[in-house]
């Protein structure tokens, strides 16, 4: 021996080096330094559909794509997590497997190393020896090219599906996604972006349509409840197919007490100390993993987006879970922040995240905008951190109320404003359901009041009505009954009830306001003298008018003190002030004469002010023309008609209330003056218009028939 200890050792293997006399015993158990999957040949997914709903179009396209004799073909199926992607996949494999005469390979591409050891396991299937296999782990050959040289030469047609591929680069750079002759290719991803996947068809994936969604809780569950049932609780859901599974799973294994389906949707709607998003999750199998679960398979995505680069669009999707999964204008997200967490300059790569992640879509149309699930939603807010709310709740504010008009118009609202409503609502319940601060609250009860105002100014009365009692029935149940928004809600109903006329309903609703507002306020304060000027119309047309005159008196001289004479909103008192001179029952006062002749000055004062062409001076110039054809002057009240039905022409459609209020005035000067033929076609058109947009039944249609019925008599008679 030389007496040297030089030596080397390969693998597992060891060297033992003594300059004396050892004896060594070891025991060696290796073994391999890889693991695969157990199976490429069966589908590696949680819960297999019963049946396939919808996707018969989908369906039809995938399978002719394992016909006998194709191939070269990659389709890549993307959409929405939960949207149902691998079902479809699994439906194409059961088929390809049992119909089409090819092989099925499933291999989980949500990673890197189970997309390696995937792949790898499909090249031993394809023949692949051990020895080149070995050499492909260790990294002395490239892994994807030895796959894809058995499966090019593979003596069977072949169909091999890459599921989750939710991170296409780790297949881009790997080199994993082919074509070959020998079968066709079939991915599954959230990642919609068309730039990771040239040369491919792209299929997306959505909810299914209402009665496939219910047939879905039909088969897990077929003796929870009938289709109507089933079809509720698939709306709840929002028609994702994930959803739906996860539903019929829970309802399918009830044993001690079985739910019905009107029990499942009666707790989704509220059931306390549960969240509906764990509800839902209740019916996974036991160790789902997250992509199984509403609580935690968006946030792979938001994972993934992050490891990108992008963790801004946590905090906008976390925004987005303020408001509803409608269609939300895409303007609304301008100058959108959140400190720290969302700068205005990272909106756009953040929203561009988000889309190539299937977690929004753009919807086109008149009003550009995105869509988001709401069973999204609801999912991203159960997890939002606490300390979040707050600030999330009142950025979401802040934004709505950038776009909702400060003031109102009369007419038709723009169609941003319009899509705004559900969104507007939502952000209150959430609001309210997070738990947020009362100042966090009114900020959001303030935009929806706004709304409220907006709608029922567009004319669209009913909906006004039914959204200022959904507010009032959010918004009390965190402020309270008596709080200040509780009665400004209850006025905006009372308005629209006396719209809708139900003047009774309407004044003792604006009653209870207006005390409140003075307890709670003082009598001049703006919100009673509001509430003076809400009341004014239902008591007018009651047959009230000396309470009216009162009311209306008391607005004016309080806002001439507090704004001014010139103020828009004391003006708005005065034209309503001046109308009262020919309403029923006025020509026995004694200060009619008074009243009308506040006209003209009112009048005056609109064009030094705010301009002729302005709503407030054209209602105020109809008002008195109305004071002027009830004094007996239909030849001075005449040129104020035909200018304020010009002016509303530009302004309103041809159905909107105030503008049929002035033809039916038109008709009332033009019979007086003689002209019958004029004045019964526009009666007619007033009577037309009020039953469209009023119905028959209301005291306004109801008049206008009568004054129509009146001058066809007059003229059959003379």
């Amino acid at each position: 021996m030389s007496g040297s200890n030089d030596a080397q050792a390969d693998g597992h293997g060891r060297i033992y080096q003594s300059s004396g006399d050892q004896h060594i015993i070891e025991h060696h158990h290796h073994g391999p330094s890889w693991s695969g999957p157990d199976s490429v040949r069966h589908p590696a997914v949680g819960r297999a559909p019963v049946v396939l709903r919808d996707r018969a179009a989908e369906m039809d396209r995938l399978r002719a794509a394992v016909e006998p004799g194709v191939g070269n073909r990659v389709y890549v199926l993307h959409g929405l997590g939960g949207c149902g992607k691998t079902a479809v996949a699994y439906t194409l494999f059961r088929h390809a497997t049992d119909h089409a005469g090819r092989i099925g390979l499933w291999v989980n591409a949500s990673d890197p190393a189970s997309l390696r050891a995937g792949m790898l396991a499909v090249a031993a299937d394809r023949g692949a020896s051990d020895a080149e296999l070995s050499g492909a782990r260790s990294g002395l050959r490239p892994a994807a090219d030895l796959v894809w040289h058995y499966l090019d030469r593979s003596d069977e047609p072949w169909l091999l599906v890459l599921d989750n591929a939710d991170t296409p680069a780790i297949l881009r750079d790997g080199g994993w996604l082919r074509t070959s002759p020998a079968g066709t290719v079939v991915v599954t991803t959230r990642q919609a972006a068309v730039r990771w996947w040239p040369g491919a068809e792209l299929l997306q994936f959505g909810v299914l349509p209402r009665e496939d969604a219910a047939r879905v809780l039909q088969d897990l569950a077929p003796h929870a409840g009938g289709i109507e049932d089933a079809a509720e609780v698939a709306d709840r859901l929002g028609h994702l197919p994930l959803a739906l599974t996860l539903a019929g799973g829970f309802l399918s294994h009830q044993v001690l007490d079985p739910w019905t389906l009107a029990d499942y949707r009666r707790s989704l709607d509220g059931s306390p100390g549960l969240h509906p998003i764990e509800l839902i999750d209740r019916g996974a199998e036991a160790d789902s993993d997250s992509r199984h679960l509403l609580s935690r398979t968006w946030q792979l995505s938001l994972d993934g987006l992050a490891t990108q680069g992008l963790p801004e669009a946590t905090a906008l999707l976390r925004l987005l879970s303020c408001w509803a999964g409608d269609p939300l204008p895409l303007q609304v997200l301008a100058n959108a922040e959140i400190d720290p967490g969302l700068h205005p300059s990272r909106v756009e790569s953040a929203l561009r995240g988000l889309l190539d992640h299937s977690l929004i879509e753009l919807v086109p149309g008149e009003v550009r905008g995105l869509r988001t699930h709401g069973i999204l939603l609801d999912s991203v807010a159960q997890t939002t951190p606490r300390d979040q709310r707050d600030q999330l709740i009142t950025a979401a504010a802040r934004l709505l109320r950038a776009v909702l008009p400060e003031v109102p118009e009369r007419g038709a609202q723009d169609p941003v404003v319009r899509q705004l409503v559900p969104h507007v609502m939502a952000l209150l319940r959430r609001a309210v359901g997070w738990g947020a601060s009362r100042a966090v609250v009114e900020a959001a009860a303030d935009c929806a009041l706004q709304m409220v105002i907006a709608v029922h100014r567009s004319g669209d009365y009913a909906s006004a009505l039914a959204l200022a009692n959904e507010a009032l029935e959010i918004s009390t149940s965190f402020l309270g009954d008596d709080d200040v928004f509780a009665f400004r809600f209850r006025r905006r109903i009372g308005s629209s009830l006396f719209r809708l006329g139900k003047f009774a309903e309407s004044e003792a609703v604006v009653r209870r306001t207006l005390e409140a507002f003075e307890r709670m306020l003082g009598p001049d304060s703006p919100d009673a003298l509001e509430s003076c000027l809400q009341l004014v119309g239902p008591l007018s047309n009651l047959g009230r008018v000396e309470e009216s005159i009162s009311l209306a008196r008391r607005a004016v001289r309080g806002r001439e003190g507090s704004l001014g004479r010139l103020h828009p909103l004391t003006l708005v008192a005065r034209r309503m002030f001046v109308e009262l001179a020919a309403t029923q029952g006025a020509a026995a006062l004694p200060e009619r004469d008074e009243i009308a002749a506040t006209g003209p000055d009112l009048i005056a004062d609109c064009h030094s002010a705010i301009g002729e062409e302005h709503p407030i001076t054209l209602t105020a110039e109809h008002n008195y023309a109305f004071v002027l054809v009830g004094l007996g002057n239909p030849s001075e009240a005449l040129p104020y008609i035909r200018k304020v039905i010009a002016g509303y022409g530009k302004i309103y459609s041809q159905d909107y209330p105030m503008l049929l209020g002035a033809r039916s005035l038109l008709s009332q000067a033009l019979d007086a003056l003689g002209q019958h033929a004029d004045a019964i076609e526009q009666a007619e058109i007033v009577v037309e218009g009020r039953v469209r947009v009023l119905g028959p039944t209301h005291p306004w249609t109801q008049a206008a028939e009568e004054l129509l019925t009146q001058l066809r008599n007059q003229r059959d008679s003379s």
